[in-house]
């Protein structure tokens, strides 16, 4: 892996005083491509050479192309200088070269490595290294009826125990449903609630050493409080539109979802509207709502948040200070442009400069969301809420991160072996123990 040359103090003067007389081009291989989303990008990278004199070049990838062509592109030679990757693609790309993790490492360092969210930073740890800098992420949540939990005097849903007594008080079918599980397999949906759920009990399919995980003690908590779930569920194939559906409806009292759902509880989107009662636009909604965002389960008091993050990788090919000088613009100077494309999809990785600084998380929460109607999220939700939403982000896992096996974990995600056999289960095919003994022999049977 590339790094930085460290200059002699006399050729450092002499270095400086030609760059500041010479304007550099780089390129920036995004996977924000849609069309109003590059504007901002563009708007930002114009702000950026106002103040560097060095231009980008915003070019966009679709995320589902990002590996083949980042491959591609190593091999000839020919990567851009700075790469807006996933969080699968963090291993990976250090492994095979791809990324200047000293560069990165430097970027983190020099930014404040305390002004970053402890998780995204520990899923981009290798070898003493950050592989790549953290731009942004969201963090998967419970979302509840916190007016009903209160007056049944439940406590809120961050454990097993907790959303299991809350199911066992609230579910009244068909008025309402004490959950909306994910019961389709072909859908990604079902597997990120699998996970995180996983996560808080203490299970990962992969352990340490990259083999199969045989011990089945916390999977089978896992299985029993997903097979309760389905339990109190709507029958069907049910995925993340309908469990949307029940909630803005009034007739679920928990779900699991992206916090994309924070704009829709708030009336801001005709396609999704509030339909508790006879007024689409009303906010009731968000403001009996309640959001968990770390769950325990039995194998893991201290509890889990599922994350998912995107990062700002600096490639071997890049002109490295350029690069460095461009990352630390977007997460800071630029941070409120580059979150504005999404803001109900990017939260911020970075509260603030440090210490006990939130300037970029209040800015975050300032800029409007929404899609028929604009609004931000400040004005549709307490302080306290956002402020946990965005706490999540410290604890947000994946399976195989604290391993560096995540590369071998997606590839069980992808293969869905886990939803495929809940649902035989939730269907009365297999008992608990038959499921997590099925789900064992088929992760084996993948041949990772």
């Amino acid at each position: 892996m590339k790094r930085t040359t460290t200059l002699m103090a006399g050729l450092l003067v002499s270095t400086a005083l030609v760059g500041a007389a010479h304007a550099d081009t780089i390129r920036f291989w995004t996977m924000e491509v849609q069309p109003e989303r590059i504007a901002v990008q563009e708007k930002m990278a114009a702000g950026f050479e106002a103040a560097t004199g060095h231009k980008v070049e915003i070019i966009p990838v679709e995320e589902s192309d990002i590996k083949t062509r980042a491959t591609a592109a190593f091999a000839a030679g020919d990567l851009p200088d700075v790469l807006n990757h996933t969080v699968q693609h963090l291993l990976p790309y250090a492994e095979a070269g791809l990324l200047d993790t000293a560069a990165a490492t430097e970027v983190v360092e020099d930014l404040g490595i305390d002004s970053f969210a402890s998780g995204p930073i520990r899923m981009a740890m290798s070898d003493g290294e950050i592989v790549s800098v953290p731009s942004d992420g969201w963090t998967q949540l419970v979302v509840y009826r916190a007016d009903l939990f209160a007056d049944m005097g439940l406590a809120a849903p961050t454990s097993f125990e907790a959303m299991s007594a809350a199911m066992d008080k609230l579910h009244n079918p068909p008025e309402m449903y004490g959950f909306v599980a994910a019961t389709k397999i072909d859908e990604g949906y079902m597997m990120q609630l699998i996970e995180h759920l996983s996560l808080a009990t203490g299970y990962s399919p992969i352990t340490a050493d990259g083999s199969i995980n045989e011990d089945t003690t916390n999977l089978v908590q896992l299985l029993e409080l997903y097979k309760k779930m389905v339990d109190n569920s709507p029958q069907g194939d049910l995925y993340w539109s309908q469990s949307r559906e029940l909630y803005l409806d009034g007739k679920a009292a928990m779900v699991i979802w992206s916090p994309s759902i924070l704009d829709e509880l708030g009336g801001l989107r005709d396609s999704a509207p509030v339909t508790i009662n006879d007024d689409p636009t009303t906010k009731a909604l968000a403001q009996a709502t309640g959001f968990s965002t770390v769950i325990s389960g039995p194998g893991n008091p201290d509890g889990a948040a599922y994350a998912d993050v995107r990062y700002l990788g600096i490639t071997a090919d890049a002109n490295t200070e350029v690069a460095q000088e461009f990352v630390k613009y977007v997460v800071s100077e630029g941070y409120g442009q580059w979150l504005s494309q999404a803001p109900e999809g990017k939260f911020p990785v970075r509260r603030g400069t440090g210490g006990d600084d939130n300037s970029y998380e209040m800015t975050w929460a300032g800029l409007d969301v929404g899609v028929d109607r604009k609004a931000p999220l400040a004005d549709i939700y307490p302080q306290q809420v956002i402020d946990d939403i965005v706490a999540g982000l410290s604890v947000g896992d994946r399976w195989g991160v604290a391993d560096g096996q995540l590369a071998t974990a997606s590839k069980i995600v992808n293969a869905q072996v886990m939803s495929q056999v809940i649902r035989e289960m939730t269907d009365g095919e297999l008992s608990v123990q038959e499921a997590a003994d099925k789900i064992v022999a088929q992760h084996k049977a993948l041949g990772l």
